[in-house]
């Protein structure tokens, strides 16, 4: 593979967009081999059966067969490393909330525009998070309706001062090289302020941590 290209698969039942998804992704310069399942339980017989399993796969939740959600789950139990952005039509805020429990590293609207699709994928193969803009306000109608106030309910003292300052630029979608260069620390720092939000959240990645700190009221976004 060309030095800073990635593998990717897409699966999706419908053979119509995934034939579009592809011929998109033709056109970006960071993609070397595409591959396509039409189901999730395709999808992972064609990664057994690889020599080198895919940087990324793009997935549909709706599919026969195998559906996104025991996909992920079965993927992300074998493959850790694997970035899996969901591509749906669903803006259910439980059902994002669980996948990304699940292990999701990216969650995309099908009617995105192409620019934003490779956003997504460039800012998850930078070990970052991504999901449309729309379904951080959806999170936030959610708490606004659950919550009988405006006051978080995790414990002010589990985040020092300048944890809530990454966290808060995480959740602007900073990469840690520009958190660092904002906060005027190293970027090495401020992985390790990374990891030490993600043990006391307990969220499994950083896209459960924005979700978790927008559901307790910890950020601005």
């Amino acid at each position: 593979m060309e030095k800073n290209k990635i593998n990717i698969v897409v699966t999706d039942d419908h053979k119509l967009f995934r034939k579009g998804i592809c011929a998109l992704l033709s056109d970006f310069d960071f993609i070397n081999e595409i591959d396509e399942a039409g189901d999730g339980a395709e999808l992972i017989d064609l990664i057994q059966q690889k020599a080198e399993i895919p940087d990324a796969v793009l997935l549909d939740i709706n599919m026969p067969v195998l559906d996104g959600l025991e996909t992920t789950r079965h993927l992300k139990a074998r493959y850790p490393d694997l970035r899996i952005i969901i591509i749906s039509m669903e803006e259910d805020v439980q059902l994002v909330s669980h996948l990304v429990d699940e292990g999701v590293d990216g969650y995309l609207l099908k009617n995105a525009d192409p620019e934003e699709l490779e956003l997504a994928l460039r800012m998850i193969m930078r070990n970052e998070f991504y999901f449309s803009s729309s379904l951080t306000q959806a999170f936030l109608r959610s708490s606004n309706t659950q919550k009988k106030s405006n006051v978080s309910q995790v414990d002010a003292q589990l985040f020092t001062e300048r944890e809530r300052q990454v966290l808060e630029l995480i959740c602007k979608e900073l990469t840690a090289v520009e958190i660092a260069e904002e906060l005027s620390l190293s970027a090495r720092t401020v992985e390790g302020y990374k990891r030490s939000l993600l043990a006391k959240s307990q969220a499994r990645n950083v896209a459960g941590l924005v979700i978790f700190a927008i559901k307790n009221y910890l950020v601005v976004v």
